[in-house]
């Protein structure tokens, strides 16, 4: 075994006991084949408001430009299907908000992960990534061998579905390098596609994120354009209806994340409790959710479109 297997399996048995699902490493280099899509994506106003896109375009296509010298691209899946979901007939609110926000959740245990890797193999240079920095994740999560980019745009993993987070490592250190996903394992299989109530998912595996029912409910900052009310089927923060009709997603399997688990009356609350919410209350269920990206007053724009 050579020294860069060593550290590798090092690497990835601390991460599996931390609590991460997959881990997998890619060679730091500038991402070819990723260029001409992200600019493509861009140019056809695909990012609607989301103006950020459009920041740092060199830095999300090489990831030596976020760590200096940086020779390795560590990516991770964390699980965060839920044991049991919000009852039928409520506003609904995307599985993956249920619990506790995952930037702190993940970010905690990445740099326990990161501090493992400074005792165990030396002074390394690096940064950890959580959904927060010029990245593209689902990238680098392919290039490293954990899954493949299905026509919704997420990662699925065969074993898993597609109901887990994505984060990075990048360090300095070079390592073994494991084999890139290239297999597309969707097939002719188009029910994301057909699911989708705004037509997002477009048919070249491209998904047009200003007609995006997450879009509307988080990232919109003005009023949510009339002709998309009957397509949110309720829908007030995010959406999960491409990922719930991936047949890949019958192997999902409850996560084992208390941080993740609900507040106590969030899964039995009616249309009309949230209606109701006041601010106290929607402090007290999200206090530390990543629900309070859209504020109080988000929220109740999304129920009060949602009722009209």
């Amino acid at each position: 075994m050579t020294i860069n297997q060593k550290y590798s399996q090092l690497i990835k048995t601390e991460a599996q006991r931390l609590g991460f699902t997959t881990c997998g490493i890619a060679k730091a280099e500038f991402l070819e084949k990723e260029a001409p899509r992200l600019e493509e994506w861009l140019s056809n106003d695909y990012h609607g408001e989301m103006k950020y896109m459009e920041n740092h375009f060199d830095m999300r296509l090489d990831p030596r430009l976020l760590v200096d010298e940086a020779k390795s691209v560590i990516s991770l899946s964390y699980n965060y299907f839920p044991e049991t979901q919000q009852k039928e007939g409520s506003y609904k609110i995307a599985k993956y908000a249920y619990g506790q926000d995952y930037h702190f959740v993940i970010k905690a245990k990445l740099k326990e992960l990161y501090n493992f890797i400074q005792e165990n193999i030396g002074e390394i240079n690096g940064r950890v990534f959580v959904d927060s920095a010029p990245i593209l994740e689902r990238a680098w999560a392919e290039k490293s061998g954990l899954g493949w980019n299905g026509k919704h745009s997420l990662l699925i993993q065969k074993e898993l579905g597609s109901y887990f987070f994505l984060s990075e490592l990048i360090l300095d250190l070079e390592l073994e390098y494991d084999t890139p996903f290239t297999t597309d394992h969707c097939g002719t299989c188009t029910k994301c596609i057909d699911a989708c109530p705004t037509e997002a998912i477009l048919p070249n595996n491209t998904v047009d994120g200003s007609k995006c029912i997450s879009y509307f409910t988080i990232e919109l900052k003005n009023e949510i354009p009339n002709d998309v009310k009957e397509k949110m089927e309720d829908w007030m923060f995010g959406c999960d209806i491409c990922q719930d009709v991936c047949p890949w997603n019958r192997f999902s399997t409850p996560h084992q994340e208390p941080l993740f688990n609900p507040y106590s009356d969030l899964l039995d609350m009616t249309k009309r409790d949230w209606e109701e919410i006041t601010e106290d209350v929607f402090k007290k269920v999200f206090k530390k959710s990543a629900v309070k990206r859209t504020k109080f007053s988000g929220l109740q724009r999304n129920i009060q479109f949602l009722k009209k």
